[in-house]
Order: structure tokens, then sequence, then C-alpha cells
């Protein structure tokens, strides 16, 4: 039953006026009375219709249903002095009677609405009060509908709809209390929510009511399915390029790795010199780069549900290094080319200096033997002619091995640098 129709509050309020005027007389004669506040209870709870103003030395409390105490309606009956409970035909396993006289319905159902009548015995005579009990329906859970669950973000909206009798209902999107907004509308009576241009944070919506008890009831949630992205493409390679431009040597391997925030998972094309590569993943290898494989790359990144396309490009061009290869099979320290340098210089210069004693050792032999020679015989021109030539060789000679010495230690002086 809904609480809210103008019919069943007029009824609540002019029963508990009435409860209330009566509760005024009963007080003044010590009259027992049902409290009104007991005789609203609800579908699948327990129920406890309060008797006041009852005395405590009561021989027994008799409950019935209807609006007289008969014994063929009575529901069940509790004596204190003797601690016993007897049923009645109107028992339906329900019931009980409280020490203090109450009448205890478990498992409320509709059907339990009525009159309830109880007689006190209290030794001196008998008096009953009678009362209208209502059971009323719990509000349940709310049930919930969506125009669609497979969305994309910034392109589509999704309306929800909350079907209940509630007149309170409130919104949660992504597990949080929502509102109108200029994203979000909720109609003016609760119970229909747009959200306009949802958003990949839109993964979740219920709506959920305030019952009777105050208890709140929420809906099933609906997921939301939004597709979004690529967003921000990055670009990472090995070497690394720097500028647009990725310098490398041929025969070295390159690497290159397209990454990209997209749901659905996005898919990659390469292309290379406007030609479309057969790669189809994020990253490619190029295991020994070859001159046809210079040039520019563009890598490709779509998402097939949001529909759109991002790309990046770069360029591979021959790397400037001018660094000397260097023959591995042999090698010498830094430390052992000083000392054959310094070796080779005390050499060059301990040679030179041999070769210089030799040439003045034999031009002073050279003159001793000439001036032998004119005292002896003024007529051996010939001789003399002949002894000219081998000593110009041998200056020559003696020269040509400085100068080269001298190379060789300039060669070995540029090397260290």
């Amino acid at each position: 039953m809904d609480l809210s129709r103008p019919r069943c509050r007029l009824w609540r309020e002019l029963v508990l006026l009435a409860s209330l005027l009566a509760w005024g007389t009963r007080q003044a004669s010590s009259q027992i009375y049902i409290s009104p506040e007991s005789l609203l209870g609800f579908k699948g709870l327990r129920t406890i219709i309060v008797l006041e103003n009852a005395t405590e030395d009561a021989l027994e409390f008799s409950w019935h249903r209807g609006a007289n105490d008969t014994e063929d309606n009575m529901i069940v009956s509790y004596k204190p002095p003797s601690n016993f409970w007897q049923t009645g035909p109107m028992y339906r396993g329900r019931e009980n009677v409280t020490t203090l006289g109450d009448l205890m319905i478990r498992r409320s159902a509709l059907s339990d609405t009525g009159n309830y009548t109880v007689r006190v015995d209290t030794g001196n005579g008998t008096q009953t009060a009678t009362g209208w009990l209502e059971i009323q329906d719990v509000e349940g859970k709310p049930d919930i509908w969506a125009n669609a669950t497979s969305l994309v973000e910034d392109v589509d909206s999704v309306a929800a709809i909350c079907y209940t009798n509630a007149t309170t209902v409130k919104w949660y999107v992504d597990f949080t209390l929502v509102s109108s907004s200029d994203r979000m509308t909720i109609s003016p009576d609760l119970k229909t929510l747009v959200i306009h241009r949802v958003s990949r944070y839109d993964r979740t919506l219920y709506c959920e009511i305030d019952s009777i008890l105050e208890i709140p009831q929420n809906s099933k949630i609906i997921s939301l399915t939004v597709a979004y992205g690529p967003d921000n493409v990055r670009l990472s390679t090995s070497p690394i390029t720097s500028k647009g431009v990725l310098s490398a040597k041929i025969g070295s391997q390159v690497m290159m790795e397209c990454d990209a925030i997209s749901k659905p998972s996005s898919t990659y094309q390469w292309i290379h010199n406007g030609s479309l590569l057969s790669f189809s993943e994020a990253s490619v290898t190029l295991q020994s780069l070859t001159w046809d494989q210079m040039g520019k790359y563009r890598c490709i990144v779509e998402n097939p549900a949001t529909q759109l396309t991002l790309y990046r490009e770069f360029q591979i061009q021959l790397s400037r290094d001018t660094t000397p290869v260097v023959n591995r099979g042999f090698y010498i320290s830094g430390a052992k080319v000083v000392w054959l340098i310094v070796f080779t210089v005390l050499g060059s210069v301990y040679i030179c200096g041999i070769l210089i004693y030799a040439l003045i050792s034999h031009f002073s032999t050279r003159t001793i033997a000439v001036d032998v020679k004119e005292s002896s015989d003024d007529g051996d021109d010939g001789d003399a002619g002949a002894d000219d030539v081998g000593d110009a060789k041998v200056v020559v000679v003696v020269v040509v091995m400085v100068v080269v010495m001298v190379m060789l230690v300039l060669m070995m002086l540029v090397m260290l640098k």
C-alpha cells in the first residue's frame, strides 16, 4: 500500500485522533487501551500490538480476532499466575502473548489487517479494548532500465528509468551521488536520469529509494562500457629519436614502438616511405638495418569503436658518427704505447749518435790518409776522385737515416695525441 495516498493519510490521522481522545478518557478511569502507534505493521516483519494501562496483578490476557471477545474468535491467551498459554480457533502459529499482555505477530501478512480485541481479567472484573491493525506492504527494491550500455565517450548519451512508487529517488553514477548539472539531467519526479556525453568514468549507475522503514533500497547495478581513445600516442625507439630523427648505422638493430591509451585496444599500422608494411603490432624490430630501410616511418593508431585515428612520424637516417673502427684482434693499452714511444725515441737518438760518431770518425781518418798520400805521391788524382764519391755516399746515407728517425719520432708523437 502506498502511504503517499491522501485517503490513507486521512484515515491514519482520524484513527490517531480517536485513539488519543480515548486515551485521555481511559487514563482518568484506569481503563485499558491499545497503543495507537502499535496499530501499524509491515509485511514480513514482526508486529507487536501494545496493551496500555493494564494492572500488574492481572489474572489473564486473552486476545481475539474481531471486534468482540467470544471464544470462537480467540487467538491466544496467557495466565500470569500459572505462566500458562492457551491457543484458540483463530491461532495461526505466528501469534503469542507477552508477559506484559501485548500481542506479538511474527512474519506479518497483509491478511492480518483488521480488528483485534483484548480481554483482561483483573480479579475484580474484566476489561476489553479493541483496535484496528493495518499491515502494509514494504516498498521493495526498485527496478531499473537503461536504453544503452555500450557507448562512445563524448559522443553518446544514456537514459535510465527507476521503476518505483517511492517519491524520493536518488541516482548514483560510478557509486557517487549525482544531481542535475550541465552533463546530467534528472526529471522532476526524480525517476529518470539522462547523462549527456558520457565519459570513461561513467562505469556504473543505479537508483536508490527510502522505504517506509527508512531503510535504503537499491536497484541492480547497470554496468556501462564506454569506448574512448586513442589518447596520447607515445613513440619510443632504440636508438633514441631526437627531433624526429633516428640516427643508426647500416647493419645495426633498430627497435620502434607505439603506445596509446584506448578502450578497446587500438590497432596498429606502419607505413615506410608511403608504403604500407605488413607489421600490425605495436612494436617493430629491424634486426639488421639496410639502405632500403632508411627513410620516413609513420605509426598509425586506430580505435575501431570510436573510429578515431592518430599517428606519429620519424625519420631513420645514416649515423654521422666518424669514430674509427678499432681492430679488436690487436690492442695495446695506453701505458704500453707511452713506453713504446719512449724506447723508440731513445733508440733513435742512440742510433743517430752512433751514425754521427761514425761519420766524424770517417772524415777524421780520411783527412789523415789524404795528408799521407800527398806527401808520398802527388800523381794519384784518380784515387782521390773515387774517395770523394765514397764520402758523398756515406753522407747521403747518414742524412737519410736521420730524416727517417725524425719522421718516426713525429709519427709516434701524433699517435700519442
